[in-house]
């Protein structure tokens, strides 16, 4: 059953991709200009790891007592997940109302789906007290939806290949559109990079007088047997390792902590303690979450493991096979199964290659209905380009039934290609 709220703006505005500033600087200022109200703004863009750097920082600040808005997209199971109110999620009510405020404002004139939506998150956050707001680019920069706001710090995560049928596919390209971003001034922490997009950014921040810390210059990051290390000029202390799995999220993580350390130079009490708790407490679902209980993890034979992860492009799914690699390096390694579904947006044979050589075989499946996905025999079929034995499936619980009868147990599986299918997954397994 779709979430009445998502089906209410679905059904009033096209879900289409129209990237520029006019229209929602028409409402905003129809509005009143309510981001011009908003506490200091962190704005964060990239490619990957977007939403779990903002979820460190949520944790961090929240575990020293600040209050958080937080904008972020996609949802997994309900619209309401995209707005954060002071450290909760926006009620029905609540949500109602913004979103009837921005329609009368916007009298019928045109305007996309994540347009008006993030105009809400702006009325919304202007509403009700708070002393931080993290707010996520939905797509590149320059010409996102978002990029209406004066923040107090930038944030640009590693930039890859995605959406490039918006965006170009030359990194260069993309990584202009994610410098977008950018403000004079503005101070802006930068994650690990390829080299064009490092020359990018920099070459922007050059313009606008806007000073870069980057991760490999002005701070740096060590693995250690308990965490990370974290080292700048004005600091150097070891971190526990961060909850949410994966060796990527130490760069997040990381990430997170060079931020935190621009906060602090704007009056922002988050002691080492609090960025630890936050390390530690952080949650954010379908970013490789063991599904431990609900239906479909307790479907599975004993010793069995069934992993999520919304990621699909091919940068995580050199993540993803990094941790594959781990699981192969196990005493006794359970073996690796995958069940995938994705748009057909995305470079399926990209994100599959490099988990090829981990996986036994696959299990296609049909994304939920109103998203452009490749259907099963398709996916299947850029299964077979990179050498990975697939077959079909009609949802997942099929696949999960299909692998359960024909491969021996126990076995690890990991769901994964579409953040879509990563909610569908959650809504299922309750």
């Amino acid at each position: 059953m779709m979430d009445p709220i998502l089906e209410r703006v679905t059904r009033l505005h096209p879900r289409s991709i129209d990237l520029g500033l006019e229209r929602i600087a028409r409402l905003l200022a129809a509005l009143g200009s309510p981001e011009r109200r908003l506490p200091p703004i962190v704005h964060v863009a990239g490619t990957n790891g977007k939403g779990s750097l903002i979820a460190y920082l949520r944790a961090m600040a929240e575990a020293a007592g600040y209050r958080v808005h937080v904008y972020t997209s996609p949802h997994l199971v309900r619209f309401n997940e995209r707005i954060r109110l002071a450290g909760r999620l926006i009620e029905d009510d609540e949500l109602d109302a913004v979103l009837s405020d921005c329609e009368r404002a916007n009298e019928e004139q045109p305007i996309t789906f994540f347009e008006i939506t993030t105009a809400a998150a702006y009325l919304a956050f202007s509403r009700v007290p708070a002393d931080l707001a993290l707010i996520e680019v939905g797509m590149g920069g320059r010409y996102d939806a978002t990029n209406v706001i004066e923040p107090a710090l930038a944030a640009i995560t590693p930039i890859g290949y995605d959406h490039t049928g918006f965006l170009g596919d030359r990194l260069e390209r993309i990584a202009g559109e994610k410098a977008g971003i950018l403000k004079a001034a503005v101070p802006a922490v930068v994650g690990r990079q390829r080299d064009v997009s490092a020359e990018v950014i920099a070459a922007r921040a050059v313009k606008l007088a806007a000073p870069l810390f980057r991760l490999g210059r002005e701070w740096q990051v060590t693995p250690t047997a308990a965490g990370f290390r974290y080292e700048s000029d004005m600091l150097a202390i070891d971190f526990p390792a961060p909850a949410l799995v994966g060796a990527h999220q130490i760069d997040n993580a990381a990430s997170a902590v060079a931020c935190i350390e621009r906060l602090r130079s704007a009056t922002f009490a988050i002691d080492d303690h609090a960025i630890a708790r936050g390390l530690t407490t952080v949650e954010w679902p379908a970013r490789l979450q063991k599904l431990g209980r609900g239906p479909l993890a307790e479907a599975l034979p004993p010793g069995s493991e069934l992993w999520l992860d919304g990621g699909h492009n091919e940068d995580c799914g050199f993540a993803l096979a990094g941790m594959a690699a781990d699981w192969a390096k196990e005493p006794a390694p359970l073996p690796l199964y995958l069940v995938f579904g994705m748009l057909t947006s995305k470079d399926a044979a990209g994100f599959l290659r490099p988990l090829a050589r981990y996986a036994r075989a696959a299990r296609a499946v049909p994304l939920p209905e109103g998203h452009s996905a490749y259907t099963p025999q398709e996916a299947c079929a850029k299964a077979a380009e990179v050498g990975l034995d697939c077959a079909a499936a009609t949802d997942i619980g099929a696949a999960l039934e299909d692998l359960l009868a024909t491969q021996p147990a126990p076995m690890r599986i990991l769901i994964c290609g579409s953040l879509y299918l990563a909610g569908a997954v959650l809504e299922r397994n309750g």
